[in-house]
């Protein structure tokens, strides 16, 4: 077999190029070689590469090469390459999509829960610190901000980096020459991001904040549509609104207005840079340092680059406000709670069931210099009645939210059961009450629903009981569908009588060992509230539950086992009415006040 060697020096023959080179004296063959290659570096690299691959070409061809297949063949095979490629990126992007989108909407998922947990686990001074319009506004628009920028960042983020180094690194591979206009406009561009978000940062703030103000506008106006009306306030609630609304709209066309111009700004740098790399590839061109394809494929190496900046610019406009809405909702994640469950439970005895003590107990609301209590020592019972009267402010429903923990006492100790209640479980302490607040609040679904929300195991017969001594059997048999009537969100749909009075069965219905009643027979007529006490102190005398009453009228609670006078947050009287009656000039002067001197006898 011939080698390819051997058959290359049979064609070269006399009168060939290579025949006459090597039929030359050697000086005159150095010369010409030395000729030949000051001629080659002023070519260029580029010209060189040409000339050498079409000499090469002819070479083949003169071999007897079929340079057609062969550049057919390169042609298919790359081909197919890059059809490879474009699949398998195509199911990368689906892939990134799905994952990203399945990301961001499992952090929205646990933040909210986070989010609703830690609300639930606030006291009543946590509550004072974050308006129930602010809490909505976190927990929804907020952090549909942050899922946003997840899927954003994601899809967006740890892919323009991966792009554009990629193209920087076969820009510089392509013409190191002409990288400096690359380096040149990635300055210009950070320059740009950061004079904007230097701008619209400290207005994201702005906007939440806004938008807080905005929710709070319309829950009140929502809410307190019926007194907006009975006023004739209808054009003053629609000014408040506006201004809400007019104030969120200029901040958020000012941040927009900011942010947009990033669009144009990045479209102007790009085409200037296409014109930069298409001027200084001509005069490398020109010089032979470059080819036409390599100044081409360096121009769409720079829009690459450019392109992956404009991805990190997309999530740039929505990252400040992100930040902004994580820092909001940290600082409820954050918030220290003042009502901790204790290291160590203490568990609470068997033998005793129902007794509140309160010992030498003060209590002022956190930042405050003054006792709203001062002083308060008593023991209530069980099967008996103790009832809280006095002037408005005088510390009653503070008294009585410092048997569930709503509060802890400054000084002195709450007992329920002979265990103080800041070492007793929460869970466990207040699984032993029923809570019967001043504003009655029911939550949407049908009446058996709202029944056992605090006993889910109550039959039907416990709930008919419950209805009876709360008064309320005879309005739910009349309403369609009886136990299964629904009943709106806050229980719109019925009367604030009727609300007031599903709100005790409710309470019933869990038969407590403690029953607590902050003004809750407010809303009834005499007569209904006369047959609901009667009702109720024969329940507790056949089940000792222990009644801890606050009333404003004196019919609501003479008739209790014991009645405790609160004036300025100090007890002045303690005893039953005929006792305070005699003793106590401050029960005297509100029984006096609300009823004759008939009146009280005949009770």
């Amino acid at each position: 077999m011939k080698t390819q060697l051997q058959m290359m020096e049979e064609k070269v023959k006399e009168g060939d190029v290579f025949y006459f080179i090597g039929a030359m004296p050697e000086d005159s063959r150095n010369k010409m070689f030395d000729s030949i290659d000051k001629q080659m570096k002023t070519m260029g690299n580029s010209t060189m590469n040409i000339a050498g691959g079409n000499a090469v070409k002819s070479e083949y061809k003169r071999l007897g090469a079929n340079t057609d297949d062969i550049q057919n063949a390169y042609v298919f095979q790359a081909g197919v390459k890059m059809l490879v490629i474009a699949l398998l990126g195509a199911v990368a992007s689906i892939a990134a999509a799905f994952f990203a989108s399945k990301t961001g909407a499992a952090i929205a998922r646990d933040l909210r829960l986070d989010l609703f947990k830690k609300v639930e686990s606030f006291s009543t001074h946590e509550m004072d610190q974050f308006s129930t319009a602010s809490l909505i506004t976190r927990s929804t628009n907020d952090i549909t901000q942050i899922q946003q920028v997840v899927v954003m960042f994601i899809r967006l983020v740890c892919f323009a980096p991966v792009l554009g180094l990629g193209a920087f690194v076969r820009a510089i591979q392509q013409s190191k020459s002409m990288t400096g206009v690359i380096g040149l406009v990635l300055i210009v561009i950070l320059g740009v991001l950061g004079v904007t978000f230097s701008i619209v940062l400290p207005k994201f703030k702005i906007i939440q904040s806004l938008i807080d103000k905005l929710n709070l506008a319309m829950r009140e106006n929502l809410s307190g549509v019926l007194v907006i009306r009975a006023f004739g306030n209808e054009k003053e609630a629609e000014r408040r609104f506006d201004v809400s609304n007019t104030d969120l709209t200029k901040v958020n066309l000012f941040v927009n207005r900011v942010m947009i111009s990033l669009m144009p700004i990045m479209m102007f740098i790009m085409n200037a840079v296409t014109l930069a790399i298409v001027y200084v590839g001509a005069k490398q061109i020109d010089l032979g340092h470059i080819q036409i394809g390599q100044m081409m494929a360096f121009l769409q190496y720079g829009m690459m680059i450019i392109m992956g900046f404009l991805m990190i610019a997309m999530i740039a406009i929505m990252l400040p406000r992100a930040s902004i809405s994580a820092k909001r909702i940290a600082d409820v994640l954050e918030t220290e709670n003042s009502i901790v469950e204790p290291a160590h439970p203490e568990a609470f005895p068997d033998d005793q069931r129902g007794v509140v003590t309160f010992d030498h107990v003060s209590f002022a609301y956190p930042g405050s210099e003054e006792n709203v209590l001062s002083d308060i020592s008593f023991t209530a019972k069980p099967g008996q009645t103790t009832a809280f009267i006095g002037s408005t402010g005088s510390g009653k429903s503070t008294l009585i939210n410092l048997v569930p923990r709503f509060y802890d006492t400054t000084s002195g100790h709450v007992y329920v059961d002979g265990v103080d209640v800041r070492n007793a479980s929460i869970h466990e302490l207040r699984s032993k009450l029923g809570i019967v607040p001043q504003k009655a609040n029911l939550f949407s679904g049908d009446v058996r629903s709202t029944l056992q929300y605090g006993a889910s195991n109550a039959s039907d017969e416990d709930l008919e009981r419950a209805l009876e001594i709360s008064q309320s059997k005879e309005f739910v048999d009349k309403l369609p569908g009886g136990l299964d009537h629904e009943i709106a969100a806050g229980g719109t749909n019925v009367s604030g009588g009727q609300r007031q009075r599903l709100a005790i069965a409710r309470a019933l219905a869990k038969n407590p060992e403690i029953l607590i009643f902050d003004d809750s027979f407010s809303a009834l007529d005499f007569k209904t509230d006369a047959k609901l006490r009667k009702e109720l102190n024969e329940m507790c005398q056949k089940e000792h539950n222990t009644v801890l009453l606050v009333g404003q009228r004196i019919a609501s609670i003479m008739h209790a086992d014991q009645i405790i006078v609160l004036d300025e947050g100090r007890m002045v009287g303690k005893g039953t009415h005929d006792e305070l009656m005699k003793t106590c000039d401050v029960y005297q002067q509100i029984a006096y006040s609300q009823l004759s001197k008939e009146e009280l006898e005949s009770e």
